[in-house]
């Protein structure tokens, strides 16, 4: 039996003994949130196993944040919807290590004559750390806040972005084993607080502490996706878990002969900083 379906199956056994409907629920939105995990690790491990269609490396080597939204369900008749959810990581320079994920969900909407329904993949790669950054107060809109582009993709695109790098986001999408760049403008990216509570399991832990290694540590679900990640990135898989949020985490100094050793303080990102809608 697989570790979901055991974690499930003790939920159950909790319910039926009569354990509070508190810890249920939590412990379910758990389970949920670390098979959304599993998915986006899959996604990444399918795409990159598409030679001819995948990502470009040289884009991949440019990314500082990748975001990764599995069963993107678009559903349309005259007027139409997109929605998603799915993880974000970032990261401070191009040879540093991801962080740990934070949750997403993707909305969008579009007009025209259309009619019908169909799933498809998405993933995002910012090639700016003002994109990334730009997801002040949880919510990012694409074309509007940030330039988005539809991504080039195999050989060709590798030696396309070789060249130049005119858009902070480039968008993907696999549709009927199809992958290939898809036009995103107007769609929203926002922060998913209460999947990020679920996962890391505290009560209003934002993205600003996820990504800066301050949250409670990520389960192993995440560390595979991360390891995935870094394979497909070619950079190094952070060697420990993100430390407790109640655990200073942070790196000591050198300091002169006979003065305490002082700590670095961690790297922080602007988002869902104290900011007006």
């Amino acid at each position: 039996m697989s570790n979901g379906k055991q974690f499930t199956a003790a939920v159950l056994l909790f319910a039926a003994l009569g354990v509070g409907p508190t810890f249920v629920t939590i412990a379910s939105a758990g389970a949920r949130e670390e098979g959304r995990l599993l998915t986006a690790t899959e996604v990444l491990e399918e795409v990159e196993g598409m030679p001819d269609q995948r990502l470009p490396d040289t884009l991949l080597s440019r990314a500082y944040g990748i975001a990764v939204i599995p069963d993107v369900t678009k559903v349309a008749f005259i007027f139409g919807g997109r929605h998603g959810n799915g993880v974000l990581v970032v990261r401070d320079k191009l040879t540093s290590p991801w962080s740990n994920p934070a949750f997403v969900s993707l909305t969008g909407g579009s007009w025209g004559f259309q009619a019908g329904a169909q799933s498809s993949d998405i993933i995002l790669v910012f090639t700016t750390k003002t994109g990334v950054e730009g997801i002040a107060g949880g919510k990012l809109t694409l074309g509007a806040d940030a330039s988005v582009a539809t991504g080039p993709v195999g050989r060709q695109g590798s030696a396309a972005t070789d060249m130049n790098f005119n858009a902070e986001i480039y968008s993907y999408a696999r549709t009927r084993g199809l992958f290939g760049g898809i036009a995103l403008d107007g769609s929203v990216i926002s922060i998913d607080k209460s999947a990020n509570a679920a996962l890391y399991g505290k009560s209003g832990v934002t993205a600003t502490e996820i990504f800066s290694g301050q949250a409670p540590a990520a389960p192993v679900t995440a560390q595979r996706f991360l390891e995935r990640l870094a394979q497909a990135t070619r950079t190094a898989v952070r060697s420990s878990p993100a430390p407790q949020a109640d655990t200073p985490a942070a790196s000591t100094v050198q300091s002169p002969a006979g003065t305490p050793p002082t700590a670095e303080a961690p790297r922080t990102y602007p988002l869902e900083e104290n900011r007006q809608p």
